[in-house]
């Protein structure tokens, strides 16, 4: 795994496989080899809802970020916010 992540840290990619961005999360995050669930919300509507009820957005691709301090969404693929939170050169 690269970058200087917490080894709890929990990572979940909310998307689908229709979603150019959801898709380039999927990519970016297995480019760099960041172990992370993928969460299909087209087949899984439970997990739509979580999303939606937590981060008051329709929008995909939700990326869920969990370690021991903390629970954060970053909101689409955002690659430099992802970068930085995952401490990613």
């Amino acid at each position: 795994m690269k970058g200087d992540l917490n080894i709890n840290m929990k990572i979940k990619l909310y998307g689908a496989e229709w979603c150019v961005f959801c898709v380039k999360a999927k990519d970016f995050l297995e480019k760099n080899n960041i172990d992370f669930e993928y969460i299909n919300v087209q087949d899984n509507h439970e997990a739509g809802k979580y999303v939606l009820e937590k981060t008051k957005q329709t929008g995909i691709p939700v990326i869920e970020i969990i370690d021991d301090k903390k629970k954060e969404f970053i909101i689409g693929f955002d690659e430099e916010a992802l970068r930085k939170r995952l401490k990613i050169k």
